[in-house]
Order: C-alpha cells, then structure tokens, then sequence
C-alpha cells in the first residue's frame, strides 16, 4: 500500500470524484492473461493491484484517466486462482477509496482432466428484478473455473440498461469468476433491420465484452481449458437478426466452426455453445402450418447438426426458450434428420430461464426428450477425465435434475 500512496503523490489532482460504476469484472482469461473491465462515473485513473491468491497485491498497473478502462495483464501463470484490487481516487484527492476486488481463475494446461463450471441463461427484462436476485444469490454460493450464459443479458440489447439488468445484480458473481457469454438474439435490440442491428450490436455489446480472439470475435470463439474444448456460436440470424453471422454451410462461421472441431485435440471434450437451439421441445420446437421455418435457415440448422455430429461433438448447451431441457443421447436420422436415442452422439441441454417473464411449457412430444421443467434454473457441471457430471437446481435449491454423461 506504500507504494500506491507514493504514486498518489505524483497524480496531478482532477477537479471530480469518480467512483467505480460497473465492474470490475474479468474477461477472456487464459493461460496467462486475462483482461480487466471497469466502468468509473468520471474521468479517472484507475489503480489496478493483482497476484496469486491470497496475495493481491504483488503487482500494479495504473489506467490512465478514462471512464472506460480495458487493462489486459500478461505474465500469469496456468491452473492458478488470482484475486486483485482497484482503486481510485476519494474525494479530497489525499488517498484512495475502498477498493472493488474479486477472484479469477486462469485457464487449465491439457494433463489437468478436472473442470467446473455453471451455465445459466437469460437475464434480460425490465421488470424481473426479483427472478435475478434468486438466481444471482444462488450463482454466488459456487465458486467454479468460469460461468458460461447462453446469452440474452439486456432486453433491448442497450449498454443504458445493461447495469440494471446485469451488471448491477451480477456484480457478485462476476466478481467470483469470469463468465464466457454465447451471443443472443436481445444483443442486437429490438429490430431486425441489418443496419440497426450492426449499429446497436457494435455500440452496445460488443463495446462492454472482451471475448478470447479470433476472426468471429466476440460473435463465435473458442477456448481450451483442462481436457475441454468449449465453442461458442452465434445463431440470431436463425431469429432474423439481419446483420448477425451466417452459419449456413459454406458461410464464414461454419468454415472457422469446422476448422475448430476439426484441430480439436484427440480425447478432448467437445462442447458448443449457442442461444437457439438446434433441438427443442419448448417454443423454438413449434413448427406447423401457423409457426414455418424459414427454408434457409432450417437448411442451415440440419446442416449445422451433420457438421456437430461428425466431427463427434459431445454436449450442446442452448439457451432461447424458457425452460430446462435434457435430451438423450441423439443422432440424426440420416433419411428423416428426426433425432433419435443412440449410445454416440450429442445431449442438448437447454438453459434459458434465469430471469424470464414467462416460462416455457413443453409444446411438441419427442422421445429424444429425457427431462423437461418449466422453472427458473441453472445448472453446475463438474467434469472429471471422461465424466460430465450435471446437476440442475431450482431457486429455493431443489435438485430437479442430476446426470452422468460418459464420453
């Protein structure tokens, strides 16, 4: 702390006192970085203090004065717990105020076969500030490697309601470990429109979330963590978000997707994550003469599905509709592309019920389907060597779903 007080010393005062508004939170750690976000009401520098738990404090970094502060840290060390420490100015500019801390975990070298992480999704909606604050008081009694969201975070896709809706309410939990986001429809706002929804995506999200690079960043990407590969997609094209990324064959996404799967290592997890789903017996399920998919995209879908199963994807965990759904192990029918029970294939699981309004009730009968609940839940998976391990709670913390998927 001495040395943050002489560098006080020599920080020329500003005429407001800022305060930290949003963060910090951490995101796209990997082996050995990671990077810190944080929102203050002015313009500010911004201490950051980090090193390995328990002791935050062995290496600082200032952020000169911004509103907007982005700090990506290098020189971490893989399969290890860090916390940190920011800091700004108090209001008589003579020392600091109390700090915002948190944790982060970096990702996990390959010969480590054990990972845990909880998956969760839709915290979007005005008015459901109480179906947040359950779900998140329940995230913040776990302490995984990460937290992975199926996406839907802000109703209208606007970063000015971004921290009533999430970042205010969540503040805990991404103050415990950093949460891997899988882009939905609500990010791109209300409208369809391929100019509007370039322009509310670019200005809202992807302004506020730093994903693992790549050339889909942060729409598709990947990263690698113990024995796991996990790849995200963007499918909002498939709700008719004009400028969101194809993913028909022959499409950018579906090439890099393809490419991903294919350089995955021998005896890795395989597990993709995207908001709508691929199988589903809830609202996306409803196809009839009054509900019609539109031709291309359900093209893409089914070519979408030969792509997962060939290159022996194991689990697929969707968000959208406003239940919880498990299938069981599923194959496509290569004559009818009806899915059906098999010993190899993919399991689905469906999140997509953290805050929702409304909940979805089960609209199709499929015999694929192995559990179906309309209730507000997430999900906690351990997976250790060739075992995924699940176990799905509700808000007053009943297990409603516990599975071993082998692989």
């Amino acid at each position: 702390m001495k040395r943050l007080f002489f560098i006080l010393l020599l920080t020329p005062v500003f005429a407001a006192s800022a305060t930290i508004t949003r963060g910090v939170y951490v995101e796209d750690p990997t082996q050995t970085t990671a990077t810190f976000r944080i929102r203050t009401s002015e313009p500010t520098p911004l201490w950051l203090e980090y090193g390995p738990s328990p002791t935050c404090s062995q290496i600082m970094t200032l952020s000169p004065e911004a509103t907007e502060h982005r700090i990506l840290v290098h020189g971490l060390v893989p399969n290890k717990e860090f916390c940190y420490r920011a800091y700004v100015l108090n209001e008589a500019k003579d020392g600091v105020q109390e700090p915002v801390g948190g944790k982060f975990k970096t990702l996990y070298t390959p010969e480590r076969k054990e990972l845990k992480f909880i998956i969760f999704g839709n915290t979007a909606g005005a008015a459901n500030d109480e179906s947040r604050a359950l779900l998140a008081a329940k995230l913040e009694t776990h302490n995984p490697d990460f937290f992975i969201h199926t996406g839907d975070l802000v109703s209208n896709g606007l970063d000015v309601d971004a921290d009533h809706e999430f970042f205010v309410p969540f503040q805990h939990v991404l103050a415990k470990a950093p949460m891997f986001i899988a882009v939905g429809e609500k990010e791109y706002g209300i409208n369809n429109d391929a100019k509007e929804t370039r322009a509310t995506f670019a200005a809202n999200y992807k302004k506020a979330h730093t994903m693992t690079w790549g050339k889909g960043t942060p729409n598709y990407y990947y990263f690698d963590s113990a024995n796991a590969r996990v790849i995200f997609l963007d499918t909002s094209l498939a709700a008719g978000k004009g400028s969101a990324p194809s993913f028909a064959k022959e499409s950018e996404q579906y090439k890099w997707l393809r490419t991903s799967l294919a350089t995955t290592e021998s005896g890795k997890w395989k597990i993709v994550v995207l908001h709508n789903p691929l199988r589903s017996t809830g609202v996306s399920g409803l196809v009839d003469d009054e509900h019609p998919k539109d031709p291309v995209i359900e093209q893409a879908e089914k070519d979408l599905l030969v792509l997962l199963e060939y290159y022996g994807v194991n689990v697929v965990l969707q968000g959208h509709d406003s239940n919880y759904e498990r299938t069981f192990t599923m194959m496509r029918n290569k004559e009818s592309d009806e899915g059906e029970e098999s010993e190899k294939g993919i399991v689905f699981l469906t999140f997509g019920t953290g805050a929702s309004e409304e909940l979805t009730k089960r609209v199709v009968e499929k015999p694929w389907t192995a559990r179906f609940v309309s209730a507000q839940v997430y999900g906690e998976v351990e997976i250790v060597d060739r075992r995924f391990s699940l176990k799905v709670y509700n808000m007053e913390g009943k297990l409603l779903d516990n599975v071993d998927i082998m692989y």
